[in-house]
């Protein structure tokens, strides 16, 4: 029972790189529509599923398709296709809400998920799905004290799925948190006829709003974004969490780049592997803290695990707090195994031995390193401008598709 999933989102093949680089148990991923990032991350075709699965095996790493947005009789063949294609490639399970999609999936042997949007707030409500799934993502509003009165539940009743096994308890551990409860807005749907239920959310959560009253004064509404939560961030009470019986952790950001999966992931590993060892501190929580805070987020808060009666807003803006920013520098062109040596094209900016910098691509991920030593052309250099060849030494192979970036301070920080 010490067991604790950690899973990663996958939008690409940087970022499922990037979690299998960095210690995830298991990645999830939409393929085409139907999932609830259909629009806001790349997603992948069926034909990327012998790939994913392929690289996922080598590491013992399970993979979750999301098949979870609302789903009508138009959507049935596309369904029955994706979960026919995932069931041919050993894709581990399916992560859905709606019945038919769950049915489907039972009747072809796949293992289901029950998704957050089937909004599961109690353990009757887990003993209903018990007789479909293994694994409940719990609705997001639920406190870590009733997350525990569910895990004892299904303990003490000894509710099992269909493996057999005593069913899983999933939550939400770190990512962006939407306003509504768990996931079904239709603020999007009003505005732009675009349903955040199909995976289509248009974010109007993260816009700023004006009120006017009845006499026509307009007034901003100060310092806070009313409607676009903090992050979620649980790696300073994750203790608590994993105490109360959860084992598998889900981090969010299916939309977001591979180095921010390559942190997160790396950070809650940390976390996850600490508490098992008994070596889980505050002094290690703030340098995680730390680390999270330089890749994408809105500021974090707990969420409601707490118990907290109301969100936390977004302050001043609802964009990127993170401390760190990565700047575009060029391309990959080559790599000398026998030196070790990488060759990119500068395409903007410049770059400086001692600086930090990020190499991300399809089979590299998301890879991190301190720049020791930079030649142009077969020189030592102190810089590379725009239009240089440059080649510096990186433990590990770039290839031709690679991108590099410079991680510099974020303005203001």
């Amino acid at each position: 029972m010490n067991h604790v999933e950690l899973m990663a989102p996958a939008g690409s093949f940087e970022a499922l790189q990037a979690a299998l680089d960095n210690g995830a148990d298991s990645v999830y991923f939409g393929i085409e529509q139907l999932n609830m990032r259909a629009v806001s991350s790349i997603n992948f075709t069926e034909e990327d599923l012998g790939e994913i699965v392929r690289r996922c095996r080598e590491r013992g790493v399970r993979t979750y398709i999301t098949l979870n947005t609302i789903l009508y009789d138009h959507d049935m063949a596309l369904m029955r296709r994706i979960v026919d294609r995932a069931a041919a490639e050993g894709v581990s399970a399916i992560i859905a809400a709606d019945h038919a999609a769950i049915a489907y999936a039972r009747s072809k042997g796949v293992e289901v998920h029950m998704s957050t949007q089937a909004n599961i707030t109690n353990a009757e409500t887990v003993k209903f799905y018990s007789l479909f799934a293994d694994t409940m993502v719990l609705s997001r509003e639920l406190t870590v004290s009733q997350v525990k009165t569910i895990v004892d539940s299904i303990r003490r009743e000894h509710i099992l799925g269909p493996s057999g096994e005593l069913v899983q308890v999933e939550i939400f551990a770190h990512g962006a948190l939407c306003m509504a409860v768990s996931g079904k807005c239709y603020l999007s749907l009003h505005t732009h006829n675009s349903s955040a239920n199909r995976g289509a959310c248009r974010q109007n959560c993260r816009k700023k709003y004006y009120v006017t009253d009845e006499d026509g004064q307009e007034l901003l509404i100060d310092n806070e974004y009313i409607m676009s939560p903090k992050d979620l961030c649980t790696i300073d009470i994750l203790d608590q969490v994993l105490d109360a019986g959860v084992r598998v952790l889900k981090i969010e950001g299916r939309g977001r780049a591979a180095d921010y999966v390559a942190t997160t992931t790396r950070c809650y590993r940390e976390a996850i592997d600490a508490w098992k060892e008994g070596t889980y501190s505050r002094e290690k929580v703030e340098g995680w803290l730390e680390q999270l805070g330089t890749v994408y987020n809105r500021g974090f808060w707990n969420g409601y695990y707490l118990g907290q009666e109301l969100g936390e807003w977004t302050e001043d803006h609802p964009g990127s707090h993170a401390t760190q920013k990565k700047i575009y520098i060029g391309q990959g062109q080559n790599y000398f195994s026998k030196t070790g040596i990488a060759q990119f094209k500068v395409e903007a900016f410049s770059l400086s031995p001692g600086d930090e910098i990020l190499i991300t691509g399809p089979t590299t991920g998301a890879q991190t390193l301190t720049l020791a030593a930079l030649m142009v052309g077969d020189q030592p250099a102190n810089e590379a401008r725009k239009g240089d060849q440059c080649t510096f030494p990186t433990p590990f192979k770039i290839r031709p598709s690679d991108k590099l970036y410079k991680l510099v301070e974020a303005d203001g920080r």
